[in-house]
């Protein structure tokens, strides 16, 4: 699939969810975008604990939501992004498991950055019938480059 089938099939998608930001990308859509469209920005915004202890995704831009400790929201998120990313790129938003990244696609989008999307199932996936992450759905369990913390 191409960039611009990749951008289509994710814009499809956040019309049947209606989502209210551009649209929302599978791990392996959002890997594949950063690697044929240079322009195109991963932007984690899980915690810098999560960063350091969980693992990193290569490349992508960190900018919390949620400060830890406390998990507080982060006041400065809007101006944090803007700083590293710009307001007509395409940014694709990632956390644990799509929750606070879908947040973040939202706020952007009310910010003005134009093209927004949420990639779901997030880094680590939903919890599986034991309570662990990381075996069903992310971006881990589908096999994408990931650097422990």
């Amino acid at each position: 699939m191409n960039t611009d089938d990749i951008l289509n099939t994710a814009k499809l998608r956040g019309k049947q969810l209606g989502l209210p930001y551009a649209g929302a990308l599978t791990p392996q859509e959002a890997h594949d975008l950063m690697q044929h469209n240079v322009s195109a920005k991963l932007v984690d915004v899980r915690t810098r604990a999560e960063w350091d202890w969980v693992g990193r995704v290569p490349n992508a831009v960190e900018v919390e939501i949620m400060s830890y400790p406390g998990n507080r929201p982060n006041e400065a998120f809007i101006e944090e992004l803007a700083q590293k990313v710009p307001k007509d790129a395409v940014v694709m938003f990632l956390c644990r498991s799509g929750g606070r990244s879908h947040n973040a696609a939202g706020y952007a989008t009310q910010a003005g950055f134009a093209h927004c999307y949420n990639v779901l199932e997030g880094f680590e996936g939903d919890r599986d019938g034991a309570g662990h992450r990381n075996n069903i759905g992310g971006w881990r369990a589908a096999g994408l480059p990931w650097i422990q913390g």
